[in-house]
């Protein structure tokens, strides 16, 4: 990866964002760290600095268009492109699916599809501005639909995260439909948006109940966030390769 590279990293404060965001750093790209919570994002930051990496913080609430497009504006203004998008940040809701609201998805949609949408189309014209614009959405083992099909599937035991799964599992649809239209559109040939499948790894998000780091799951994230020319576009990947939807 180019030292020129420029990178942002939503939800990146902590956890699967956080070490994102030191690995696409560590190859030499210059890291905006997105964190809704300024102060966060700045301590953050401060410590990758630390290490001798190009990181620097940036206020970005998801959610909220007025901060999103303000982003854009800056990053127009301060590179005139981005080479990188990270849809990192993610919300999960642990009610039972038998007592789950319809309240409860929408504001998970809210953050794990919409703001995705709505971060994606602000910086596509600094993403077409870079000669290899790359987009990775962080989607999840658990919303595939042949991993978690079989009623005896460890997978389809999660019954607690109905608003999670099936908000990245519509994720992987606007991935797939935006890279169809990427390769059919004059002017977007060169943009690639794959999903990454990073495993259940010990972050807030599972409540660090699990043996894979976040730094292992975020080598997936990076290494499709770095494809050459010929790589693919319009898949769901892990560390095994391409993943059943």
């Amino acid at each position: 990866m180019a030292s020129t590279t420029v990178a942002l990293v939503t939800g990146a404060n902590k956890g699967l964002g956080f070490e994102t965001t030191r690995q696409l750093a560590q190859r030499g790209a210059t890291v905006l760290l997105g964190s809704r919570d300024p102060g966060r994002g700045e301590a953050a930051a401060t410590l990758l600095r630390e290490e001798g990496l190009d990181v620097t913080p940036v206020a970005l609430d998801v959610t909220d268009a007025v901060t999103v497009r303000a982003l854009a504006d800056r990053l127009s203004a301060e590179y005139g492109r981005l080479d990188v998008l990270v849809n990192n940040a993610g919300s999960i809701d642990e009610t039972s699916i038998l007592d789950v609201s319809a309240e409860q998805m929408r504001r998970t949609y809210e953050t794990n599809v919409f703001a995705v949408v709505e971060v994606t189309h602000a910086m596509l014209p600094l993403l077409r501005a870079s000669t290899a614009g790359r987009i990775v959405n962080v989607a999840s083992t658990t919303a595939s639909f042949a991993l978690t099909g079989e009623i005896d599937s460890p997978y389809a035991a999660a019954e607690h995260i109905l608003p999670y799964s099936s908000s990245k599992a519509a994720l992987n649809m606007v991935t797939v439909r935006y890279a169809q239209a990427f390769h059919r559109t004059p002017g977007y040939e060169n943009l690639k948006i794959n999903s990454a499948s990073p495993g259940h790894v010990a972050t807030d998000l599972t409540h660090h109940a699990s043996t894979r780091t976040a730094a292992e799951g975020a080598r997936i994230i990076v290494d499709l966030a770095a494809l050459p020319a010929d790589g693919p576009s319009g898949g769901c990947f892990s560390d095994a390769g391409a993943q059943p939807w």
